[in-house]
């Protein structure tokens, strides 16, 4: 069974090709990717409009290269899954309108995937994929959350961030500091500058008692150092700001994480979302985790930002366990789509 996946929710184009077996983790034929970064930077931020065009002008030509490079004729897919949601509306329903539009022409079953359960399953495409259950720490653009995985679509929410999530305390620190878009990736680069000892930042939420995440907070603490310093403010004060900010988020989010393995008793940590790309995120699990012997899994650095290989991946994996795709399902869209309402799967396996 191969699936073509195509992923449209924001800023980044994705398109990929899976194919899969009854049993097994998919395998990953091939993908490509286009990043809007340089367009959006301008306006140092995601522009929807401009965002929506420009996927409808990627996706055919990366589909033509997705293609070619897993050596697969369009009339080989089996199945063709898009972004469903959550994400920008006019982006989504790019990805859907093409995904529906190829599906209808082929005669072939269309599926749509949630976005954060492409990025929940894709360390499964890594070199050490994981096993269930397990802990997973999601961490991507505006969500961050821990959730007890038992297996595809058997998800409990064990905390959420009540405000802004660690992504967007990344990139509004750094927009308060001045530097550029997208701002998590340049300001881990200039914290590797800085001493985050010259700044004492609050850890929100840190001791509630609950897995919950609130970083509005250090948001605003950010803010009020950036005003005491004024025009004043120098690179090397910028850069003790960011090491400051960094040591925070990732404090918490390696606390919180630790505590959910403790409160479930589960053995096995899973780090997905963009932000799980930050290096120092990934040294303190990784020691967190080895001196309470727990394994730690993370998608291959390529495919932490939003990307098509997720999306064929869930829905293969859905499928794989028994999920119908459809033929009708229409520009059937959710900007606004609560993980935990995606549906278990309770239907037999279906033939391949």
């Amino acid at each position: 069974m191969k699936v073509l996946g195509v992923e449209s929710s924001c800023d980044e184009t994705g398109v990929a090709v899976v194919e899969a077996t009854p049993t097994g983790v998919p395998k990953l034929r091939a993908h490509a990717l286009h990043s809007q970064i340089d367009m959006h930077q301008a306006y140092g931020g995601v522009v929807p409009e401009l965002a929506s065009r420009d996927h409808i002008r990627r996706v055919v030509p990366l589909t033509r290269q997705v293609l070619a490079e897993a050596g697969v004729d369009l009339a080989e897919i089996d199945v063709v899954a898009f972004t469903r949601g959550p994400g920008l509306a006019g982006a989504l329903l790019v990805g859907a309108g093409v995904a529906c539009s190829l599906a209808a022409a082929l005669g072939k079953p269309v599926f749509g995937v949630h976005h954060l359960e492409g990025h929940l399953l894709s360390p499964f495409l890594a070199s050490d994929p994981p096993e269930f259950p397990f802990v997973a720490l999601l961490v991507s653009g505006g969500h961050t959350q821990l959730m007890r995985v038992d297996d595809v679509g058997q998800y409990e929410l064990l905390g959420e961030s009540i405000d802004d999530a660690a992504g967007e305390a990344f990139d509004k620190s750094a927009k308060l500091l001045g530097l550029g878009y997208p701002g998590g990736p340049v300001l881990a680069r200039l914290a590797a500058f800085g001493d985050a000892s010259a700044y004492s930042l609050p850890r929100p939420l840190l001791h509630s008692g609950n897995l919950d995440f609130s970083f509005a907070g250090l948001k605003t603490a950010v803010r009020t150092q950036v005003l005491k310093l004024g025009t004043n403010v120098c690179e090397q004060d910028k850069a003790n700001i960011a090491a400051a900010t960094q040591e925070a988020i990732v404090d918490v989010l390696v606390r919180k994480s630790i505590a959910a393995l403790k409160q479930t008793g589960l053995r096995r940590l899973v780090v997905a979302g963009g932000v799980g790309a930050n290096t120092m995120l990934r040294e303190q699990l990784n020691a967190q985790c080895a001196k309470r012997q727990v394994r730690v899994h993370y998608p291959e650095l390529a495919l932490c930002t939003d990307n098509g290989a997720m999306i064929a991946l869930a829905a293969a994996m859905r499928l794989q366990r028994g999920a119908v795709p459809g033929f009708d399902q229409g520009f059937d869209v959710r900007p606004r789509w609560p993980l935990t309402e995606v549906q278990p799967i309770e239907v037999q396996p279906i033939a391949t």
